[in-house]
């Protein structure tokens, strides 16, 4: 069943017209994954690299982001990733919150689907959107990253892991440090609840 309400979103989010970002992008990027996948990483929005191939995280930030996974014991093939944007800003401008009202209902509708147990918001603004959908207030990413935080959203009980956008390692070596030192605590956290066991049985 998640499969087919997945597929769904895949075909509305190709066809979507609600803002006006489908005028300047080339693809729509719904997400991909695993639809059992028990961790779901949100990040912000297409790159240029995404908005050309119509995939998630396949940049330079993607490929930080596959590293980091392994980090934690993790590959694409395990988890479920997307962003809170289904299309790309011009120029890779931050997403409006016009737009985040308009575009977060195929989120909403693909956490539902996924049932994650496990939350990785990538970011400020995915960790700001998640946090509000569990009542958390939120900050600021510097504050909030690296910490679990036990929340219900949608209805159900998740774990929240906030932690930086890949791609602001890409210019400055500050944030790939922390970002591979959170995604090790990650690890950590997975093997103490057993969820490593469990994707990798």
């Amino acid at each position: 069943m998640s499969v087919k309400k997945l597929g769904a979103v895949v075909c509305e989010v190709a066809d979507c017209r609600a803002c006006l970002l489908w005028k300047t992008r080339r693809n729509a990027v719904p997400g991909e994954g695993n639809p059992k996948a028990m961790v779901m990483l949100v990040g912000e929005a297409p790159g240029r690299s995404e908005d050309i191939q119509g995939r998630p995280f396949v940049g330079a930030a993607g490929k930080f982001l596959e590293t980091l996974l392994g980090e934690a014991g993790l590959s694409r093939a395990d988890v479920f990733i997307c962003n809170v944007l289904k299309c790309r800003p011009p120029q890779n401008r931050p997403p409006k919150l016009e737009e985040i009202k308009t575009c977060t209902p195929y989120l909403d509708r693909q956490m539902r689907a996924i049932k994650p147990t496990l939350i990785v918001a990538l970011g400020s603004f995915s960790t700001a959107y998640v946090f509000s959908k569990a009542g958390l207030a939120f900050s600021g990413i510097t504050e909030a990253h690296g910490k679990l935080y036990e929340a219900n959203v949608l209805g159900r009980k998740v774990t929240v892991f906030p932690t930086f956008h890949p791609a602001a390692a890409l210019y400055n070596p500050r944030y790939k440090e922390l970002l591979i030192s959170d995604f090790k605590l990650l690890k950590h956290e997975l093997l103490k609840v057993g969820i490593s066991c469990r994707l990798s049985s």
